[in-house]
Order: C-alpha cells, then sequence, then structure tokens
C-alpha cells in the first residue's frame, strides 16, 4: 500500500510532467534563430487564429511585449468582448526556452501554468509579422505590426502553417474595426 510521502511524490511527478508538457512544440515546428527580443518587443495586432475557449468571442485583439530587467517580457494581451461589451486584458510574463536568440518561449499567465510560444514564421528585416504556435497545433496566431495585412502575404503565412500540420481551414480573422457591442 501506498504511503501519504508516496503519493504525494507521484502527484508532484504528474503535475511537473504536465506543466512541462504545455511549454512544448509541435515537432514539425523550429522556432526562429537569430531572434531580436528588442525589435520583437512593442505592440502586435492578432490578425488570425485558431480559435479557443480564452479567447473566444474578443475582437480587437493586441498582444504587448515589454522588456524586463531579467532578460525576459512582460506580455500583455488585450481583447473586447462584444457579448459582454467589456475589455479584456491579462498580464503575464514569458521566459526564454533556448536562449535570447531563439523565439521559443515559455509565458505564465497563472501560476504554476506555463504555455509554450514559438515563433516560427517571422518578418526578419523589419518585425512586421510573426506566426506563433503554442504547444501543440491547437494554437496558433498570425501577427502584424498594424490591424490589417495584405490578402497576400496572409496566403502566403496560412499556407506555411498548412505546410507545419496545423488546421488553418479553421482560422478566424480577428476584426479589428470599430468597437461595439451585440
Amino acid at each position: 500500500m501506498a504511503t501519504v510521502r508516496q503519493f504525494s511524490i507521484l502527484v508532484c511527478i504528474i503535475v511537473c510532467a504536465v506543466i512541462a508538457g504545455c511549454t512544448a512544440k509541435p515537432y514539425t515546428v523550429e522556432p526562429v534563430t537569430d531572434f531580436d527580443v528588442s525589435r520583437y518587443a512593442g505592440v502586435w495586432y492578432e490578425i488570425m487564429r485558431l480559435d479557443h475557449r480564452f479567447e473566444r468571442n474578443l475582437t480587437n485583439v493586441t498582444a504587448t511585449y515589454e522588456l524586463l530587467a531579467d532578460g525576459g517580457l512582460q506580455v500583455t494581451n488585450r481583447g473586447f468582448n462584444k457579448k459582454s461589451c467589456k475589455w479584456k486584458t491579462v498580464t503575464g510574463k514569458a521566459a526564454f526556452q533556448q536562449g535570447p536568440d531563439v523565439g521559443s518561449l515559455s509565458v505564465r499567465f497563472f501560476w504554476p501554468f506555463a504555455a509554450g510560444y514559438h515563433v516560427f514564421e517571422l518578418d526578419r528585416e523589419n518585425y512586421n509579422w510573426a506566426v506563433i504556435s503554442g504547444s501543440n497545433r491547437r494554437y496558433l496566431w498570425i501577427l502584424g505590426r498594424e490591424p490589417s495585412m495584405p490578402k497576400a502575404l496572409q496566403q502566403h503565412l496560412i499556407r506555411k502553417a498548412r505546410a507545419d500540420g496545423f488546421a488553418t481551414d479553421k482560422l478566424v480573422m480577428v476584426d479589428q474595426g470599430p468597437v461595439t457591442c451585440g
């Protein structure tokens, strides 16, 4: 019969395994290298995403990244919920998983849970657009520095994401227009 100590150790191992798995990346995704966090910092507009419960019904979604003294990033996600007619904001902290020159981060909004954030396509010249994956293929974001993106560029990025196994037919366009309720 298992002792309380053995049970506690088992629970800790399971929790650690679950938490660690949340920061992994899909096997086809390779985070960008020569990543420049100072150029990545600032405001990004969510152009398209695979929908998920914590962003459902949100429009006008932005992500703001601010450099922290410890080398990490403060992450502030903000969006407007048309159904509740309220802004939703969440702030967290991101830390690099493989060093500051690799676009693979662990983002924590609620302790002790962290999520993977993997930049796998990036406008390396101007840092005007990026494609991000979560820990698995259910999470995908296409971000831009402006509220809209040329259609040809969108289609190009969608093709790249599809080649990496994402269900791009389920991408939703994020409304970045005037804020309205209803």
